[in-house]
């Protein structure tokens, strides 16, 4: 259990990290956050590629497994397990548990974004 979290605190510490450049170098000038666009797309097909050959092939351990999509993905966006679960909903035909997942994240992420900034003015 302690390796499984040391492997998930670093690989998140880079993740996080690299997030942090990408979009510091571009969202400066651009009036649609760019980087953190790159970084959920990117991050949604590097967790793709890595759950697709784990599960097609075995040929990464556990370990790098753990290391790259919790981590790494996970620091560097959630929004690739987001993604994830997602294709496993349409997958298995859930059609009704993805519009509710998808419009209820979506939506309440938001409520979330302007919940906490409504708390943090009246404090």
């Amino acid at each position: 259990m302690i390796k499984n979290l040391a492997l998930v605190f670093v690989g998140g510490g880079l993740g996080s990290s690299l997030r942090y450049l990408l979009s510091d170098y571009l969202n400066k000038s651009n009036s649609i956050p760019y980087g953190t666009l790159i970084a959920n797309i990117s991050g949604s097909f590097l967790i793709g590629i890595i759950l697709g050959l784990t599960l097609k092939n075995d040929i990464l351990s556990t370990n790098t497994t753990l290391f790259i999509t919790i981590g790494f993905c996970g620091g560097y966006t959630t929004f690739s397990s987001f993604a994830y679960e997602n294709y496993l909903f349409l997958k298995n035909d859930e059609f009704w548990l993805f519009a509710l997942y998808t419009i209820g994240s979506i939506a309440l992420g938001i409520a979330a974004v302007f919940a906490g900034i409504w708390i943090s003015r009246t404090i």
